[in-house]
């Protein structure tokens, strides 16, 4: 007598039961307001609740507003320095804890990188603007100086997780291979790590760019008087009127991160 066979599906969360409802009311929470925003980011009227056509006028506002432009390049000045200085403290901090053997204390140098993930970053703003009061009364400097050192220092982790990743998924025996022809450390850091490494480099850079683009808590605690950030300034025009001309902004800081990190996110999935 033949044995009976069974046949069993692999499990699939997608078969547990209000999986489909849970997942839908997730994603209309999560982008219905997104959406919403750039809808009205084209209306023609001054309501940001009462569709009265459609406009390209508040782009254009935003596009003429002077603080909006000083703050625009405030931000993209800041963050393009942020991302330079964190990037480089992050390949170098993932050089030292992945190509090498395992030594003592490797644990606690992941976490002090790791840090500013996992404090909470009203934490880490208030010790910024505490530590930097300080050199600010000593010195009397207060130049986006720093607001770069702050914004560099949170970034790092962000910039270091993609740098490690491509590390760890490179052979040793690479490096290995150049000493034995006779390649100096920097030649074989040179001429094989980083042009295997440099799409995880410049994955960690957009990343660190679009994290100190976007900083909003840090920014509010450590800048000076006159130093806002395209996010402070609409967070200070939130406070005062609500205008569709911060949807339009919004909208266009949107279309920058989505294309930055999606620029990322294909940047991190290469192999070779």
């Amino acid at each position: 007598m033949a044995e009976a066979r069974t046949t069993s599906r692999p499990f699939s969360v997608k078969r547990l039961p209000g999986f489909t409802t849970v997942a839908i009311i997730c994603f209309v929470a999560l982008y219905a307001p997104i959406i919403t925003l750039v809808v009205y980011s084209f209306n023609a009227g001054t309501s940001v609740a009462v569709w009265e056509g459609f406009s390209w006028r508040w782009y254009a506002e935003a596009w003429q507003n002077e603080q909006v432009q000083d703050a625009s390049i405030r931000s993209v000045i800041i963050a393009s320095w942020a991302a330079l200085i964190a990037t480089t403290l992050a390949t170098m901090a993932a050089l030292a804890t992945t190509r090498t053997r395992p030594y003592r204390g490797l644990t606690v140098i992941y976490a002090l990188i790791n840090q500013p993930l996992m404090v909470p970053e009203i934490v880490s703003a208030v010790a910024l603007l505490i530590f930097f009061a300080m050199i600010k009364v000593s010195t009397g400097y207060s130049g986006l100086g720093y607001l770069i050192a702050a914004h560099s220092a949170f970034c790092i982790p962000f910039a270091y997780l993609p740098i490690r990743a491509r590390l760890e998924s490179m052979d040793l025996t690479l490096e290995a291979a150049a000493a034995d022809l006779y390649a100096t450390p920097w030649k074989a850091f040179r001429r094989v790590t980083l042009p295997l490494l440099w799409p995880g480099i410049l994955a960690g850079a957009m990343l660190a760019f679009v994290i100190s683009l976007d900083d909003v808590v840090i920014t509010e605690f450590v800048k000076s008087a006159g130093q806002d950030t395209l996010p402070t300034y609409m967070l200070g025009q939130i406070r005062r009127t609500l205008t569709p001309e911060m949807n339009a902004i919004s909208t266009v800081f949107l279309g920058i991160s989505i294309g930055l990190v999606t620029v990322f996110f294909f940047l991190n999935r290469r192999r070779k």
